[in-house]
């Protein structure tokens, strides 16, 4: 049987374990995918959870990490966990940014110089567009706490999450002006379409899809372990199931198994036609 390290060194699966820190969030932006919110059930993993998964991960053969939630950084002990499995793999960190201030800022220093990429979002190069999707004062804050993060440096991604007709060729170029201002390249600049899945479909937004084409990223929740980080997602308070994988999640190999069972004999390059990787 082909070993997972096989597969992912083929292309068969994607290198990166995605791991779902938490599905709290100070934000309830209008396309989440799971429902994140204050006062939601948090569902965290433990840090320790998300060390060993780590610690597997490279060991299968896996070449990086994401680390999405929820916003992660809620947790005060995330930039230690980042710096952590950063000694393991390669990370890079979903956040929404608009708590890189203060005390909360400091910490962060200690990724500088790691193979850790921040990633944050803009949506729009017009902070009421921006902000219509994200909530009050959301451009503001993440312009603001971009240029802090690569001060320290930390390299930052940004993700352009729209729907359709929402970023024009003018806008966009307005955009990537902006980000090139903060001291984003244009190679960390990423567009991609808002999918209907979790809010979304409450807000009437986003494309609909089939599960081939969603990138076959190995996901691990405190749920359980998903076909890829649009899995885990919620709607209504009710977890989706229908990308669950397997409910165990240790030892790795059984979730990365099952996943390279589902996987294997599919044409190559039917998981990228959403552009979401």
């Amino acid at each position: 049987m082909t070993s997972i390290a096989e597969a992912v060194a083929n292309g068969v699966l994607p290198g990166r374990v995605w791991l779902y820190s938490n599905y709290r969030c100070n934000l309830a932006c209008t396309y989440c995918l799971t429902e994140s919110a204050p006062g939601v059930p948090n569902r965290a993993l433990t840090v320790e959870d998300m060390v060993g998964i780590a610690t597997e991960a490279a060991q299968l053969g896996f070449t990086d990490l994401g680390v999405t939630g929820g916003e992660p950084f809620l947790a005060a002990t995330m930039p230690d966990t980042l710096a952590r499995l950063s000694d393991v793999l390669p990370v890079v960190v979903l956040t929404n940014a608009t708590l890189f201030v203060g005390p909360r800022l400091e910490p962060m220093r200690a990724l500088a110089g790691r193979p850790i990429a921040v990633q944050t979002s803009l949506d729009s190069p017009e902070p009421e567009a921006n902000d219509e999707y994200r909530g009050p004062d959301n451009f503001a804050k993440v312009v603001a706490a971009i240029p802090r993060l690569v001060e320290l440096g930390i390299r930052v991604r940004i993700a352009t999450t729209v729907e359709p007709g929402r970023l024009d060729e003018d806008a966009h170029a307005r955009l990537c002006s902006l980000h090139r201002s903060l001291g984003v390249p244009d190679e960390d600049h990423l567009v991609r379409p808002v999918i209907r899945r979790g809010r979304a479909t409450d807000s009437g937004m986003g494309q609909d899809f089939a599960p081939e084409q969603l990138p076959a990223e190995l996901t691990v929740t405190a749920d359980g372990a998903f076909w890829s980080p649009f899995g885990p997602t919620v709607r209504g308070g009710r977890l989706d199931t229908d990308l669950l994988i397997t409910r165990t999640t240790r030892p790795l190999a059984t979730a990365a198994g099952a996943l390279l069972r589902l996987v294997q004999g599919r044409p190559p390059g039917t998981d990228a036609t959403l552009a979401i990787r």
